[in-house]
């Protein structure tokens, strides 16, 4: 590896924990692969990413392998002005508290233990700490209950003493399992390099996170291709949790057709007829569930009714708190996260870290945007005014209110139908919060919608009428935020969602998001209600799209106008007519 010109270093390292990477170096593939390791992406616009260093994003690095040394030597060879001081300083600061404490297991009992007994006293000060802590042994070593394990992980993590964790995993019972060549439908088939690597580095020995830890990847790029691959370097009984049922059964289809696992090895944990397969694939919704507030949750034993050697947790990034819970005593199984966003609106990246492991892999998502393995995405914003009778009722609604006014604005109803028109033979997937919008949305413009509600057999009927183009479109509730996979439907819209929700944003992109058959470009529409709380909200959100380096338009639908000109404009124009940073464009005179 050529060390670049002075000219050509691409990093810019700022004094507080940011670095600003030059997009247009010709050092900057080099720069990025060495930087993700340790740093966190914040924006990536046209030509300059933003990255963030953090005490979380250095203990990733650490857990999976990368040094100090290494951390170092990659800001001082590509940053063009020196290293401050002060964050180099900090980067040893973090790196340094990671791996001070070990649990490790010794005579056959789980221990917390350092080489240093003023750090083992200083962290077992904390009071959080000392919760999980069992007997001393000695100045060096305590002994720990395993079933506290993950709590008291999660204890040292925030004290500020992340530990390693070396007292190992249960193998499971072994099942082992082949990939095809040929898939059951009669497509070839091979992991994606990608995939490939990510399969890798999750069960890597080496370090001693191996064999747990979190994949981070773009919603329809094959997650679960790479939960499987995950399995098969394992060979060991699985159980899998997934958000909802239509997600458990795609799942189970790929598992039967991409790999020589039999049918009677994979099952479905749902219904009154749920039973136990090598690979189990549950609901989160049918783990947590119990008929009462004051009754215990009976299906979390399916935790402990088999000796799983893996558990993968699909959107991790969603894992409600009582299967946290369970998780944290469940530490000597190996766990594997699955999500295209890390990101937490409650800022618990932390306990997901603890729990469930460190990040391994973080593939950006226009890098495979670029390799045509996820479909390119236009996403834009058109701000429509509220009526005067709804503006009316906004002025006079208290705060708490406003923003759902502003969000079953009546004159985003027009604007819907005509950008369904707008996309002639391109099924719509069209996307509310509110159940009662669902349904009018549903009822004003002829289409079916799914809610909460909706048969688990309606929805699959749907779904797939809508894929398979039956249906000019289709309204969801927020069931449609997860794991419906509709590979060749391209257009989506947002006609209301949870406040400035990044996580959602990225879920209901990737709804879009499989590359299609004939290339065609996905299109991304927010409706969002101008001069209201939903705009301030939307700012969010377009921010967070914008970070990821999607082209975001935005206009607004002048009183009056023809919403059916407004939607051939917006499904029309050029793709030079865009934006990719995160300041609003102005708005268009002629609309």
């Amino acid at each position: 590896m050529t060390d670049p010109n002075a000219t050509a270093k691409p990093l810019i390292v700022q004094g507080a924990d940011t670095v600003l990477l030059e997009v247009m170096s010709p050092a900057f593939g080099e720069a990025r692969a060495r930087l993700m390791a340790f740093a966190e992406l914040v924006k990536a616009p046209q030509h300059v990413h933003t990255y963030r260093v953090t005490a979380l994003s250095v203990w990733n690095a650490r857990a999976s392998g990368v040094s100090l040394e290494e951390m170092l030597e990659t800001l001082h060879r590509y940053s063009r002005y020196p290293v401050p001081e002060s964050f180099e300083k900090e980067i040893r600061t973090h790196a340094s508290r990671y791996g001070r404490l070990r649990l490790v297991r010794r005579d056959d009992a789980l221990t917390l233990e350092s080489s240093d007994p003023d750090t083992l006293a200083e962290a077992a000060v904390d009071r959080d700490v000392q919760k999980w802590l069992g007997p001393r042994r000695d100045p060096l070593h305590y002994h720990i209950d395993p079933e506290r394990r993950g709590l008291l992980k999660l204890a040292l993590l925030k004290a500020g003493f992340p530990p390693t964790d070396e007292a190992g995993y249960s193998d499971g019972d072994r099942l082992a399992f082949e990939f095809r060549e040929q898939t059951l439908a009669g497509g070839a088939f091979e992991l994606r390099d990608y995939q490939r690597e990510a399969a890798a580095g999750f069960a890597d020995p080496r370090f001693a996170a191996g064999g747990s830890g979190v994949v981070v990847l773009p919603c329809g790029a094959g997650k679960t291709i790479v939960g499987l691959a995950c399995m098969h370097a394992l060979q060991t009984t699985t159980l899998v949790l997934c958000t909802s049922v239509t997600a458990a059964k795609q799942w189970i289809a790929e598992a039967l057709d991409k790999t020589t696992l039999e049918p009677d090895e994979v099952g479905l944990y749902h219904g009154p007829g749920r039973e136990l397969r090598p690979v189990t694939v549950a609901t989160y919704q049918m783990l947590t569930y119990r008929r009462s507030r004051d009754e215990p949750m009976l299906n979390l034993e399916v935790f402990d009714r088999a000796n799983w050697g893996l558990i993968v947790y699909d959107e991790v990034h969603l894992l409600p708190a009582p299967v946290f819970q369970v998780t944290a005593a469940l530490q000597a199984r190996r766990r594997l996260g699955l999500t295209a966003t890390l990101v937490r609106e409650d800022g618990k990246e932390d306990e997901v870290f603890a729990l469930i492991g460190p990040k391994k892999v973080d593939v950006p998502w226009r890098e495979l945007e670029e390799q045509g393995w996820i479909a390119t995405a236009v996403c834009s914003e058109i701000r429509v005014p509220l009526p005067v009778w709804q503006r009316l009722d906004y002025a006079r609604a208290p705060k708490r209110q406003r923003f759902r006014i502003a969000s079953e604005n009546i004159q985003k109803i027009p604007l819907v139908r005509a950008l369904v028109e707008a996309h002639p033979g391109q099924p719509v997937l069209i996307m509310a919060m509110y159940l009662e919008q669902v349904k009018e949305l549903g009822s004003a413009l002829g289409l079916p919608f799914l809610t909460g509600d909706s048969s688990q057999a309606k929805r699959d009927e749907l779904f797939a009428a809508l894929e398979a183009g039956e249906l000019a479109g289709l309204v969801v509730s927020k069931i449609g935020n997860f794991s419906v996979d509709l590979p060749e439907v391209s257009v989506a819209i947002q006609v209301s969602g949870t406040f400035g929700s990044r996580q959602e944003e990225a879920q209901r992109l990737g709804r879009i998001l499989r590359p299609k058959r004939d290339r065609r470009q996905a299109s991304f529409y927010s409706l969002v209600s101008s001069g209201t709380v939903e705009e301030d909200f939307a700012l969010n959100r377009h921010r967070f799209l914008c970070e990821q380096g999607y082209e975001y338009r935005i206009s607004y639908a002048e009183p009056g106008s023809a919403a059916g000109a407004v939607a051939n404009e917006w499904a029309g124009r050029s793709q030079t007519e865009t934006q990719t940073g995160a300041e609003p464009l102005e708005p268009a005179p002629s609309l």
